[in-house]
């Protein structure tokens, strides 16, 4: 590795590093927290249902938003290979 690729990397590390201090400061002087999870996964795409089928005959996945299987022509061994996550109780809920 070359002075210079070290030097640019370790630039690099401290100005990230800087603006993370820089918002973590801004977000102290405004009272504000960062993303809560849940949040996080909304803005990202991932609050939606997927379900992700595979066809051995074709090599390919595809994810639907629904539990159907997909309608694709001449292809008809779809296997369901992951559905959305359980849901789990929360926790502190009660059971009647």
């Amino acid at each position: 590795m070359y002075r210079g690729d070290r030097r640019r990397k370790e630039d690099a590390r401290k100005a990230k590093q800087e603006a993370k201090k820089a918002r973590k400061a801004e977000r102290k002087e405004t009272g504000e927290s960062g993303p809560e999870m849940g949040e996080a996964a909304e803005a990202l795409g991932q609050g939606q249902v997927e379900w992700v089928w595979f066809s051995p005959s074709k090599g390919r996945t595809l994810t639907t938003s629904s539990a159907a299987a997909p309608d694709v022509p001449g292809v008809d061994d779809w296997t369901l290979v992951s559905g959305p996550p359980a849901q789990s109780p929360r926790r502190g809920a009660r059971r009647a």
